[in-house]
C-alpha cells in the first residue's frame, strides 16, 4: 500500500465518522448512552487521544523505538480510556469539536511526511497508524449510528 492510498483510506473513514453524527443537535451530542455511558462528545473525544497518541507515539517508532505498554503503564487500555475520559469530561463541547479537527489535521500533515518505505508493508508505523485511526473510527461510526437509529435521531 502507498501514502497516497493510506491517506485515501483515512480520509474516508475519518468523513464516514464525521458523517455518523453530523446533523445532531449540541444537546443531543451530549446525551449519554451511545456507548456505555458515553455520549457523542465522549466518543469525539476519545477519537482525539487516540490521534493524539497516534501522534505522540509514531515519532518513537520511527526512531526505532517502542512507545509503552498500557498494559504496564496504565492497567490496560480500558483503563487508559477511562482515565483520558475522565480528564477530558470538563472540556466544553466547542472545545472537544476543535481538537477533533485541529488534531485530525496535524495528523494528515504528520502523516504526509513519512517515507514512502513505512507504507509498502506491514511496518509497525502502519500498524499503529491503523489501530489508531482508519480501523478505529468505523467501530464509533457504527456505535453512534445505531444509537441514532434505536433513538430516532
Amino acid at each position: 500500500m502507498s501514502r497516497d492510498r493510506i491517506l485515501k483510506l483515512l480520509d474516508a473513514e475519518w468523513e464516514d465518522f464525521l458523517d455518523s453524527h453530523a446533523g445532531l443537535s449540541p444537546e443531543q451530542l451530549l446525551l449519554p448512552g451511545v456507548t456505555g455511558n458515553w455520549s457523542v462528545r465522549d466518543i469525539l473525544a476519545h477519537v482525539t487521544t487516540w490521534e493524539e497518541e497516534a501522534l505522540k507515539h509514531l515519532p518513537v517508532i520511527l526512531e526505532g523505538g517502542a512507545p509503552p505498554r498500557y498494559s504496564v503503564k496504565y492497567g490496560g487500555i480500558d483503563s487508559f480510556n477511562a482515565r483520558m475520559t475522565g480528564e477530558k469530561s470538563g472540556l466544553p463541547l466547542a472545545a472537544v469539536l476543535r481538537e477533533l479537527s485541529e488534531v485530525h489535521l496535524r495528523l494528515i500533515e504528520f502523516v504526509k511526511r513519512v517515507g514512502e518505505d513505512q507504507f509498502r508493508n506491514d511496518t509497525r508505523f502502519r500498524r499503529r497508524l491503523r489501530l489508531d485511526t482508519f480501523s478505529h473510527y468505523p467501530k464509533h461510526a457504527r456505535a453512534i449510528r445505531e444509537w441514532r437509529k434505536k433513538n430516532g435521531l
